[in-house]
């Protein structure tokens, strides 16, 4: 009961910390340059610990994976920025418009909306696992989310319950939020890539 315990403290502290990591790169980065590295960098160390390799110096392993993956992970996030954009423009149209009635015309976009939430839940755990150029581990995440739907629905299911949670405890989500995110969408991400792997072996 005492190593159970001791384990579940250790990681508790770990989630946190990387938690806190995550929240301090991104501010010294000017938010804006150290969102998408700081977010790559926890995902990658999310990625080691489900892969069983978790005894190196938490912030020395960050930091590394930050710098190297800085110019990388904000062209990235140009593009996402870009796409989000484009989203936001389009609901502040609708917005303005709210006195009309939703019709047809508005299901693309929502259509749209859905399927880039559904992108975004993979393409960090692309980012960090496969070694591609940007425009290849754009087009592998969409992919991915396109032909495996059942991990998609466990991730909403997953994060859908973690926020009515961390709604009862505000706290948690300081805390806790993006560790946990990155935590789930990692490990839902690294089971569709282990089947597209198997697959690729039987084709062989």
């Amino acid at each position: 009961m005492n190593s159970s315990l001791y384990k579940t403290l250790e990681w508790t502290t770990r989630f946190a910390y990387i938690n806190l990591l995550w929240i301090f790169f991104t501010i010294i980065g000017g938010v804006l340059l150290g969102f998408f590295p700081a977010t790559t960098a926890m995902f990658a160390i999310i990625r080691d610990w489900l892969k069983g390799n978790n005894e190196g110096p938490l912030f020395t392993t960050f930091w590394q994976y930050y710098k190297r993956e800085f110019w990388k992970s904000n062209r990235l996030g140009a593009f996402i920025a870009f796409i989000a954009g484009f989203i936001t423009i389009d609901i502040f149209f609708i917005s303005t418009n709210s006195n009309e009635v939703l019709t047809w015309t508005y299901i693309p976009l929502f259509a749209f909306m859905f399927l880039f939430i559904l992108f975004l839940f993979y393409v960090f755990p692309v980012f960090v696992h496969y070694d591609l150029k940007v425009i290849q581990l754009i087009k592998n995440a969409f992919l991915i989310m396109l032909v495996h739907p059942i991990n998609s629905f466990i991730i909403i299911l997953c994060l859908i319950s973690c926020y009515y949670i961390m709604k009862l405890l505000p706290a948690l989500a300081f805390i806790f939020g993006g560790s946990i995110y990155a935590f789930i969408t990692m490990w839902i991400a690294l089971n569709a890539f282990y089947k597209v792997q198997n697959k690729q072996k039987e084709n062989k």
